[in-house]
Parts: structure tokens; C-alpha cells; sequence
């Protein structure tokens, strides 16, 4: 896995992090297995030595620090996982095609949710947020080296409303800057993506978007490109090109990132302004179904809060694996949780706060 170092963030992890012990091994396990024996942490390395996961692409940096501390954890074991996008690693995950699907957004009720109680054998499925990114709009424009936008100005460059980088909204925003008279060029997903989703919602909240949100990119303006490096890598590669995409990706393709003014002043996007937004979440699922509300987030005037961030999620079944599935399903995100946080926070993403960490704990250990 490639990983930049940001020193900024690293301070973070021991700041927000509970980590655990790392499961143990058995000398005598077989070639495929893992040992039964709980460590003392907590955790059984066992049942199915290789899981399938698919899904998420604002996760994959993200899993593959886990996948390489679930190895490490548990020795013979492994995880593939198939960055193919949130609508993907839903509709995958509910035609049990994985062990679970990642995604940016959690279950929509009705078709979705129903799909996935029948493919968990009639028991509910939980969405189980593992990991924090912040979602960059991250923009190339010769000689803008620092940009501020606002919600409402940021859904009119994505509705084409705003055409021009020298637009009187972004020129109000920007006070003195220089900004050249140049075409915007609008980068989408063109993919089912829960960024999409997240974006969206974002720009409904607190922007005044009508588009509508949802997976598929609703603005009616731009070029369209496959996943998060697709559309990161397009906007490196043209001057007047603005995107949406989570930090990491941002950061790997070195793009400007625009500070997002929530009427507080503008917050640029780093981890402890973006820490400082995931405080603010909530929890509006029953149970260890641990679905976040994060209006109050994309809505929040809290001065030095980055508001823009989507929360990933695992989706899983609380019931309905067979008993080697379950616990290697278990013990994967028993590991992810705490000993594989240690790197995300030098991957561009924000660690778990402990509260969240405790009830998704809660929530693992529960799964059957």
C-alpha cells in the first residue's frame, strides 16, 4: 500500500484511538486456519481464511492498512477486496455474492434494506461506519493557490450555474485573489458512488441544492469519470478543473483544496478541523444498526469545523453466516477497528473517535 505521510495528522491517532491488542496465533493451525483461542484482546482468529469484500473506492487505502493488520494479526488469513464503488458493493453484498459490501452511504430504506434482510437469512443487516474521510473539493487553477468557497456557491458551480472562475460569488468569497477568466470545468463520478450521495446531501443541507441527492451525480453539468482516482487524476490533469473527492485521493494527485466558509469563517480541510466535525455526529439507527445523522454536521456553523465528510460503512449481516463466515467476519473488524486505525490518519482519513470505536465494538462482537 502506498501511503503519503502528513505529519499534521499523525498527532491524531494516539488523540482519538483506543487501540487494542492484536490477536494471537496457533503454531499448530492448519495451512488455511486460524486459531480459536480468543487473544487477549478479545478477539478469535478463526473460521474462513479468506474473506471477499467489494465495494467503497474512498475506503481502499483504508482497507488495505486493515487487510495488512488482519494478516499480521492473524497469520494464514486474507481479505480481497474489489474497489468497485458503493452501488456495487450493496447490490454485490445483498446478492451474497461477498462476505460484506463497503459503502459511503448506508442502507436506503425499502428495496435496499429489504434485499439485504433476505440475503442475511431474514435477519437485519447493520451498517457499521469503520471509516471517517473528509470529502475535498479539490480544484486545479493556474495561479489560485488558496480558494474559499461556501455551500450555496459550491452547488452553483456544480448545477452550472456559476461558469466562470471569476464569477462575482466566488470573487465575493475570495476578497482580493486574483482569479482568472477561465471556464469551470465540473468533474463528477459518473459511477454509483456514496461520495455522490454524501456530496449531495451536503449541498442540500446547507447549500440550497434542488438537484436532488442519491448515488448518480444530479447536476446536470461536467465530465463524467469512474471512481475516486478517476476523477482525482482528471483534475490534474486540467487547468479550471474543480471535482469532489475524498482527502486522500486529493492529496495522492496533488490538488488545491478549496476552505469551505459555514459562516464562521473559512476552515481549511485538515484532521483537526475535520475531527472536530465528526464530534458532532450522531447516531439516528436503532440498536447496532449505527447509522449516522450527518445533517447536523452539514448544516453546523461551528466555527473551525470542516463540514463535508461521509463516513463509511461496512455493511454486514447481524445473522445468517454460516458459523466460519461469522467469525472471520468478526475478527477482521474486530483488528480493523483498533489496531488497524494506527495508519489511516497517515492515509488521509480521521481515525475513530473512542465513542464510536466503543459502540462499533459493541456491534462486531454481536454479530452471529
Amino acid at each position: 500500500m502506498k501511503i503519503q505521510r502528513h505529519g499534521a495528522v499523525l498527532g491524531l491517532v494516539a488523540a482519538s484511538a483506543l487501540l487494542l491488542g492484536a490477536c494471537g496465533s496457533d503454531n499448530n493451525a492448519g495451512a488455511g486456519g486460524n486459531t480459536n483461542a480468543p487473544a487477549a484482546s478479545g478477539v478469535e482468529c478463526g473460521g474462513k481464511s479468506k474473506l471477499n469484500a467489494e465495494g467503497s473506492s474512498a475506503q481502499k487505502n483504508a482497507v488495505d492498512a486493515f487487510v495488512q493488520a488482519y494478516k499480521a494479526a492473524c497469520p494464514g488469513v486474507d481479505l480481497a477486496y474489489n474497489p468497485s464503488g458503493s452501488g456495487a458493493g450493496v447490490k454485490n453484498f445483498n446478492a451474497g455474492q461477498v462476505d460484506f459490501g463497503g459503502s459511503d452511504s448506508a442502507l436506503k430504506d425499502g428495496a435496499e434494506t429489504e434485499a439485504a434482510t433476505k440475503r442475511c437469512q431474514s435477519n437485519p443487516a447493520w451498517n457499521l461506519p469503520l471509516v471517517f474521510g473528509p470529502v475535498a473539493i479539490g480544484y486545479k487553477v493556474s495561479g489560485v493557490e488558496s480558494l474559499v468557497l461556501d455551500a450555496k456557491t459550491t452547488a452553483a458551480i456544480f448545477s452550472g450555474t456559476v461558469k466562470k472562475w471569476n464569477d462575482p460569488a466566488i470573487k465575493a468569497l475570495n476578497g482580493s485573489a486574483t482569479l482568472p477568466d477561465k471556464d469551470i470545468s465540473v468533474i463528477y463520478r459518473s459511477d454509483e458512488s456514496g461520495t455522490t450521495d454524501n456530496f449531495q446531501k451536503y449541498l442540500t443541507t446547507a447549500g440550497g441544492w434542488t438537484k436532488g441527492d442519491g448515488k448518480q451525480f444530479k447536476g446536470g453539468v461536467g465530465e463524467g469519470k469512474e471512481k475516486s482516482a478517476g476523477v482525482a487524476q482528471a483534475v490534474g490533469s486540467i487547468d479550471g478543473a474543480i471535482t469532489y473527492v475524498e482527502w486522500s485521493f486529493a492529496q495522492d494527485n496533488k490538488l488545491s483544496t478549496a476552505k469551505i466558509d459555514s459562516g464562521a469563517g473559512a476552515v481549511e480541510l485538515n484532521a483537526e478541523s475535520a475531527g472536530k466535525a465528526i464530534d458532532g455526529a450522531k447516531v439516528k439507527g436503532e440498536g447496532n444498526n449505527l447509522v449516522l445523522d450527518l445533517n447536523s454536521i452539514y448544516g453546523s456553523k461551528a466555527a473551525g469545523a470542516y463540514p463535508l465528510l461521509l463516513a463509511t460503512y461496512e455493511i454486514v449481516c447481524s445473522k445468517g453466516y454460516d458459523a466460519d463466515t461469522a467469525k472471520a467476519v468478526k475478527a477482521f473488524l474486530t483488528v480493523a477497528a483498533t489496531t488497524g486505525q494506527q495508519q489511516l490518519a497517515e492515509a488521509g482519513y480521521v481515525p475513530l473517535p473512542k465513542a464510536f470505536q466503543e459502540k462499533l465494538l459493541t456491534a462486531v462482537k454481536a454479530i452471529a
